[in-house]
């Protein structure tokens, strides 16, 4: 091949219109200057720092013994769709039979199996801003067209319900958000939400989208509320959460779906073309994480609850920081629009993507962009790391800004 070809014009369409995930983005620019000896704190990562909790493990090495090495059910094997139809019950008040469960490759590949079954070209599908970097993705992918609704910084980043109903159109299809929120934190209310339910009640072509994939790690005294339990449009809720954030499983691979009958067949049909069965191996462990005992998953919130407290302390302390006190889920996501304009004799911070990439050339803490969230006054900080790299890391920040003029 001509080494002057321009091989991306050779790349199908979709692909090139494609952006790369900032986090991971940034998470490989971090690994790249670790490999040249730099000391680099990485809190750009949305990845627990804790193992899998050791009974998890051994059920997946008595699965290896008990011979489960073949093919598996495309929408997952029977005990574990029955024992996250259980947990639906048990935790969430949704009335979901295994048929309505299909369990796929993590709870990303849930999101947009449900995007591509859902949505026809030039569909809308409204986003509650910030919203993961993968969500507007995956509408393109779909053909879709992303309606995205801000939720401002006063209200804690959360979108009202007279917000979204102004977003309406004849050609909305599908409201999607996560609670607790990845990038912000902050999670929805009963109160909200069931406002929420109350205007997808009114417009009967709608369906939502609900990524619950951070549900147990919630500090609200209320805890954990999902908009499907509302009956009146239970029917209409796609309801995904997964085994990588509350269970320290993120690279087992495990995410599923609860949904109406028909959406779940639909989704089985796709996959059964696309990737077939997930892991056998992973799915009996997430049967005995989500049937066995919840005690280190409730030790590990309360250690995100503890380094939330610690770092929004010491964010606080910035110099033009604004933060707000997240909910939920482990990162914090401070306003940093302040230093806008200024620079440090060599380097102009225009824009949040100027900042973290300066931030990390410079004082070796990697973080993300808040412009892939949908927030570009913003940083996401994760803060799944021990107290001493959080510690390490936001004085170097405080360092780092002091220089900026």
């Amino acid at each position: 091949m001509s080494a002057t070809l321009d091989t991306t014009s050779l790349l199908a369409d979709r692909i090139n219109a494609l952006e790369e995930s900032s986090t991971l983005a940034m998470a490989k620019n971090a690994r790249e200057l670790a490999a040249q000896g730099h000391k680099v704190i990485n809190l750009s990562i949305g990845e627990p720092d804790f193992k899998t909790p050791a009974h998890i493990c051994e059920a997946a090495k008595k699965a290896i013994d008990e011979g489960y090495h073949g093919y598996t059910p495309v929408a997952g094997y029977p005990d574990l769709r029955k024992a996250i139809a259980d947990k639906f019950k048990r935790d969430n008040n949704l009335n979901w039979k295994p048929e309505n469960i299909v369990v796929s490759t993590g709870a990303k590949h849930s999101l947009a199996n449900v995007l591509q079954v859902l949505i026809n070209p030039g569909d809308e599908v409204i986003i509650f801003s910030p919203y993961w970097v993968s969500y507007s993705e995956m509408v393109k992918l779909a053909e879709g067209v992303s309606v995205v609704l801000d939720g401002p910084f006063e209200n804690d980043f959360k979108v009202t319900p007279e917000q979204f109903e102004a977003a309406i159109t004849d050609r909305t299809k599908v409201v999607m958000y996560a609670s607790p929120n990845n990038p912000t934190g902050s999670v929805y209310t009963e109160e909200e939400l069931r406002g929420i339910a109350e205007v997808v009640a009114r417009h009967e072509h709608i369906f939502v989208l609900a990524d619950e994939i951070y549900e147990y790690i919630n500090f609200t005294p209320e805890g954990h509320f999902s908009i499907g339990s509302v009956p009146e449009i239970a029917d209409r809720v796609i309801t995904v959460n997964g085994m990588a954030k509350g269970f320290a499983m993120t690279g087992w691979r495990i995410g599923f779906i609860g949904a109406a009958k028909w959406i779940a067949d639909g989704v089985e049909k796709l996959q059964g073309q696309v990737t077939s069965g997930t892991n056998s191996i992973a799915q009996k462990a997430a049967v005995e994480a989500l049937t066995g005992t919840m005690e280190p998953t409730q030790e590990m919130a309360k250690a995100y609850e503890r380094r939330r407290d610690l770092v929004v302390k010491l964010l606080k302390e910035v110099p033009g920081f604004r933060t707000n006190v997240p909910q939920g889920a482990f990162y914090a996501f401070p306003d940093i629009s302040y230093y806008y304009g200024k620079s440090d004799g060599q380097t102009t911070i225009n824009n949040s993507d100027d900042f973290a990439m300066w931030l990390l050339r410079t004082s070796f803490v990697s973080t993300v962009a808040g412009a892939g969230f949908g927030a570009p006054n913003c940083l996401r900080i994760s803060t799944a790391a021990s107290d001493e790299a959080l510690t390490e890391a936001i004085q170097r920040i405080k360092d780092a800004v002091a220089t900026l003029k």
